[in-house]
């Protein structure tokens, strides 16, 4: 249906952009992915050191290729990581590493996609797949451009090593966050500082993973539109761990301090102290800011899309956004359904365009 001159443009070779590929080629398109980095592992091989996926193997792969070993034990960020480029392979797809894409433009009823390599490359369809890891969510605060301390993002934390024996602020109430916090707390004077109570959901229930219940009750299937009013707070999966750690005071918290005051910060009570480090944990937004030429974008940046389908150009569809259409969809176990989704009518939009230019 396409050609490898004319073909489907997958931008990224994560989960998502695998997930992309199968179920494309499925469709009956030609897919060619292009990934920014050495790799077709996505984002996973950047992520902190102690890092293990938050639901157990059986839940973490894609369909038809389980993964290795015990179904029920956490993978850890390498394992992921190998896992995909394993997938990949699997694939037989043409994954092009080394190949950042610029800018996305329309032309007629395709598409060109623009390379840091200076190529052009011509697509009946485009799959943004990228991802959020290369967007990290920063807050603006207060003093914040005179801080005379470091303030990385959570998406340059590797460990705990560079910060021992300092004085550190954790700043997230999500998984990222409360995790780092713990694994600080052991090397380094810490405080976790939120904007509201850190809420936990039991990693196992009645001797089952969440993830189990989650699959069985419909939970991981239901409508995006629905979850946004049940999923109001970062949730934090918890072994009871976590939880001792901050009601015991291992893990002290915070609410998030006011200011930033030139080597330090402000706290709400007035509070000021000497701070050699702030670490976000703040999120990510999605990496597509190529797609601004096209004008496929909000005021934002973000997506402008239903279930993944863009609502400003046909031939353009999204994978991996959170909430994209349901709780799982930016996960390696609930990608694929999104992909079959956004596949069928990105075939039927290359169908109608190609029967336009009688092709």
């Amino acid at each position: 249906m396409t050609s490898p001159a004319h073909p489907v443009i997958v931008v990224g070779a994560g989960q998502s952009g695998l997930a992309a590929a199968r179920a494309v080629r499925d469709a009956g398109l030609h897919p060619v992915i292009l990934e920014a980095s050495d790799r077709a592992a996505g984002s996973w091989p950047h992520y902190y050191d102690s890092l293990r996926v938050f639901s157990p193997a059986r839940y973490s792969a894609m369909p038809g290729f389980p993964m290795d070993g015990d179904p029920d034990r956490y993978p850890t960020r390498d394992e992921v990581a190998d896992y995909l480029d394993r997938y990949a392979q699997h694939l037989d797809a043409d994954i092009r590493t080394g190949t950042r894409v610029t800018a996305v433009e329309a032309d007629g009823t395709g598409f060109v996609v623009h390379t840091a390599d200076g190529d052009a490359l011509s697509a009946a369809g485009v799959v943004a797949a990228s991802g959020s890891f290369g967007s990290p969510i920063v807050p603006n605060l207060p003093g914040q451009e005179s801080f005379a301390g470091e303030l990385p993002h959570v998406a340059t934390y590797r460990g705990p090593a560079p910060y021992a024996g300092k004085r550190v602020i954790v700043v997230g109430g999500g998984n990222s966050g409360v995790q780092i916090a713990d694994e600080l707390a052991a090397v380094a004077d810490l405080t976790l500082a939120t904007l509201t109570p850190v809420h936990f959901l039991p990693q196992v229930v009645r001797g089952r993973d969440l993830h189990h219940w989650l699959e069985v009750t419909g939970f991981d299937h239901l409508p995006a539109a629905w979850l946004r009013h049940i999923v109001r707070k970062p949730l934090v999966l918890d072994t009871g761990r976590y939880r001792e750690g901050i009601e015991s005071g291992r893990i002290p918290r915070r609410a998030m301090f006011t200011a930033f005051d030139g080597d330090g910060v402000s706290w709400p009570d007035g509070e000021r102290e000497h701070v050699d480090a702030v670490v976000f944990a703040t999120g990510y937004r999605p990496s597509v800011d190529y797609l601004r030429p096209l004008g496929a974008l909000d005021e934002n940046g973000l997506p402008l899309h239903v279930d993944g389908i863009s609502t400003t150009h046909p031939g353009l569809v999204y994978l991996g956004l959170e909430f994209q259409r349901s709780f799982s969809s930016n996960t390696i176990r609930g990608v694929s359904r999104d992909a079959d989704h956004v596949a069928r009518p990105l075939a039927a939009h290359v169908r109608q365009a190609h029967a336009i230019i009688g092709l």
